[in-house]
This record gives C-alpha cells, structure tokens and sequence, in this order.
C-alpha cells in the first residue's frame, strides 16, 4: 500500500504526508462524534489516561482530549485499521506491533505548544523502532493553528531535544510544520523530534492520534482492560490482533 519512494521518504525523514484520506463528510462525521463524546465525559473526557503509568502527560492544560476511542464507537475503527496506515507503521516497526492508543488531541487558542520531545525514554539502538505514530487531522493544519511541528532526519540522532537545546520549547533551526486540510493523515516515527506549536486562531485545532507500539512493549492505552464485546466481535480477528486482545 506504499510505494518503494513512500518507504524510503519515511526512512530518511521520518515522516510521511499520505494524503487525504477521509474525504469532508466523514471529517464531519468524525467531529460530531467527537463533539458528542465531549459533551457527554464533560469534567472526565480523557480520564482513561489518568489510569495509565505510561502516558508521562495524562492531563494537558492547553489541549481538550479524549481516550479509549477504540471502544466509542465503529466510526473510530479505520484509525487502527487502514491499510496505508498500517503499510507506514510496519514500514518503522516491522510485522510485530500493535495499537498503544487511540486519542483525540484539540490544541485550544492562545495553548498548545509542546517542547520538542520523543515518544520514547532514550536514543534508538541499532536502528530498531519501538514506537510509530499516525496523526489525523480534523481541521486544516495552518501555520497559526497548532500545527505539530517535526525535526526531519532526528530519528536517527544520538540526542534528544532535552540533551542539546537550551530550550526545548524554542524553535528548532530544522523543524519543519505539518501542513495540510484537513482528513489528512501523516505518519511520523516516533523518535522524531516532533511537537504542538501555539494555537493563534480563536478555533480548537483538533486531531486523533493512533499511536503504535513493538508487540512486546506494554501500551499507553491497556487495550485488554477496556475492550467491551461488542468492539471485540465487531473488528474481527485481524482487529483484535492489532489491539492485542
């Protein structure tokens, strides 16, 4: 589902733009689900990820969030499902991975930045991935939105931001702006340095996170814990070996 030219993009530059592919009606079909779920979780949206000891920022003061979106409903099933997305995690991570979470992530005006950072606790060693994320945009990603910013090529650093910035929260010489309408998806390796930027649009910048994992490293999500049966008998085999339940 990738060409030979996609791959070696993402190899090298540790990003991908796939395209478009929600087309505007499903966008909005997507935002009213989401509106919904926001309205109804109120003070407790995004509470599942309070409950896991492996997201370092369960609670974000300049993004609204919610969590568990595998278990809210079928129209959230091609975010851990689509074959081109599948194709660009497999591409970083190999054949043994599998989902970590499914989050929705709205930078608010005048909020949103994030200091440079990586998915993961250290460097990558000889090369081998253990964490691959894909971002789906619902709303158009601009220069004055939030737009996630990216560092090409710092994947295969020996650094972290941390290590070599005086301030992570500066901008980076190199950081390039994720650009695009929305119903957009970009894969990104996740030990790319990569971050949100300040929302200067009186408007929520909203976007849903499918973020993978190595088969054997433990999810941000517990996808077991909070499958219900009717998710588990609707996604089929090839769906529950994703989520790993």
């Amino acid at each position: 589902m990738l060409t030979t030219q996609e791959i070696e993009f993402l190899d090298t530059y540790g990003y991908l733009n796939l395209g478009q592919l929600l087309t505007g009606d499903e966008v909005k079909q997507v935002n009213d689900r989401i509106a919904e779920l926001m309205w109804s979780e109120g003070e407790n949206a995004g509470a599942e990820l309070a409950e896991s000891k492996y997201i370092r920022h369960p609670k974000e003061e300049g993004a609204d969030r919610l969590a568990d979106l595998v278990n809210k409903g079928p129209i959230f099933d091609v975010f851990y499902t689509h074959p081109r997305v599948l194709a660009g995690i497999e591409a970083v991570l190999d054949q043994e991975y599998k989902l970590s979470s499914l989050n929705y992530r709205a930078a608010k005006p005048g909020k949103g930045l994030q200091k440079l950072h990586v998915d993961w606790k250290n460097t990558v060693v000889n090369g081998t991935y253990k964490v691959c994320n894909s971002i789906w945009l619902f709303d158009d990603f601009t220069e004055y939105n939030g737009s996630t910013r990216i560092v090409p090529k710092s994947h295969k650093l020996s650094s972290l931001p941390d290590d070599v910035m005086a301030d992570p929260l500066d901008k980076h010489p190199d950081e390039i702006r994720i650009i695009a309408p929305a119903g957009s998806v970009f894969i990104f390796n996740s030990h790319v340095w990569h971050g949100g930027t300040m929302n200067q649009t009186e408007q929520v910048r909203r976007s849903i996170h499918s973020y993978f994992c190595s088969r054997e490293q433990p999810q941000q999500i517990d996808q077991k814990k909070y499958i219900t049966k009717e998710t588990s008998q609707r996604i089929g085999k090839k769906g529950r070996h994703i989520l790993d339940v």
